[in-house]
């Protein structure tokens, strides 16, 4: 008996049997052939893409950011290697990690970042470890220091720093940039000395800030004026200041060689600038992108050095093309300066460690990794 179902209008009918037929999706009222040859591979070609699509909205959605800020105007040499390492970590890190730079002193105020990045405002910061000196003394190893990154990676000098700043700021130091450049005293007046040949600052206007100023007042006697590096070019305008302590490099790039007209040798101190990262955000990232940024940070400490060595070469020739008239301090005089320089702030650091937890415990261990007495003499 042929089984039975409905017709159009309802009437019950016999229907006929059949063998079951595969069945095509069709779109409605459109009748469709099963797929053949060209069709197929025109399905195929499409699944693929499909699939090449969902891969490749994957990985951008796994792609991690790290949002940053610098201390100094992007003019400024030592933004410029800043940028420089965000460049190279986000072309290594494509659909892993990238570097989102939010912006300088204008963006969060050059003394507030350091807090910012502590409190996660902001993921990362490139800043003077004397911007935070109050929190983390030991950072005037790097000031005293008379070695680069490069020794200090490879003794575990930088790895101590990064304990320490775990430690005590909840901070990852990721790396000491723009290092093995030291500092000079830079006068608008033809500098003075006395008849044993020492440095006489009487009566001399001198800028001062958290770097130098415990060599500054401790050492040479000087009464210094406190002011951000933005404020400086306006001071020197205004005859408020006719000397400052300032880097080997970047006095063109602030163009305080207007004002200034002598270079007082020897050379003292390092920049102590590095980045620091907040410690949650940074064990927040996957392992491959913690290693794409340490990596090229690692690399970075180093092409710094012998990129800005190259550029303190090329500012002294045109400052003295310019004009700019070197004075040097000789025999005693300039050993006891040189000393004065490193042991006062080396004294500076011992007094404020030993005020926080922890103490003096590692005092001995920073200057043992970050100077080298043999080559000073």
């Amino acid at each position: 008996m042929s089984p039975l179902g409905y017709g159009p209008r309802g009437e019950l009918i016999a229907l006929r049997q059949c063998k079951p037929r595969q069945i095509v999706p069709q779109m409605k009222g459109v009748h469709r052939a099963p797929l053949q040859g060209e069709e197929k591979m025109k399905m195929k070609l499409l699944s693929g893409l499909l699939a090449g699509a969902t891969l490749i909205a994957g990985i951008a959605k796994a792609e991690e950011t790290i949002s940053a800020v610098h201390a100094f105007p992007e003019t400024l040499i030592y933004t410029k290697s800043f940028l420089s390492f965000v460049d190279k970590v986000n072309e290594a890190g494509k659909g892993v990690v990238q570097i989102d730079v939010r912006g300088g002193p204008e963006a969060i105020g050059m003394f507030q970042q350091p807090d910012a990045v502590r409190d996660g405002i902001v993921d990362m910061v490139y800043t003077p470890g004397s911007f935070y000196a109050a929190a983390l003394p030991e950072k005037d190893a790097l000031v005293a220091s008379n070695l680069t990154a490069v020794e200090t990676r490879q003794n575990g000098g930088i790895a101590l720093i990064d304990e320490i700043h775990q430690q005590k700021m909840g901070l990852k130091y990721l790396g000491w940039f723009d290092s093995g450049v030291c500092y000079n005293l830079w006068t608008r007046n033809e500098p003075k000395f006395d008849a044993n040949g020492n440095l006489e600052v009487e009566g001399l206007k001198l800028r001062g800030n958290n770097v130098y100023n415990a060599f500054f007042t401790n050492y040479l006697g000087a009464q210094v004026i406190d002011l951000p590096t933005g404020e400086v070019y306006s001071a020197l305008q205004r005859g408020v200041v006719d000397a400052t302590g300032w880097t080997q490099i970047g006095l063109i790039d602030l163009k305080w060689n207007e004002f200034l007209n002598y270079r007082i040798e020897p050379c003292f101190f390092s920049t102590d600038l590095g980045v620091i990262v907040n410690n949650e955000k940074w064990n927040s990232l996957s392992e491959e992108a913690r290693k794409i940024v340490q990596d090229v940070a690692i690399q970075h400490e180093k092409d710094s050095v012998m990129a800005l060595r190259g550029k303190r070469d090329q500012d002294f020739a045109a400052l003295e093309a310019a004009g700019m008239k070197v004075v040097s301090l000789e025999g005693e005089a300039k050993a006891n300066y040189l000393a004065a320089a490193r042991e006062k702030t080396w004294e500076r650091m011992q007094t404020v460690m030993a005020d926080q937890p922890g103490g003096t415990d590692n005092y001995d261990r920073l200057i043992e990794l970050f100077y080298d007495l043999d080559a000073a003499k």
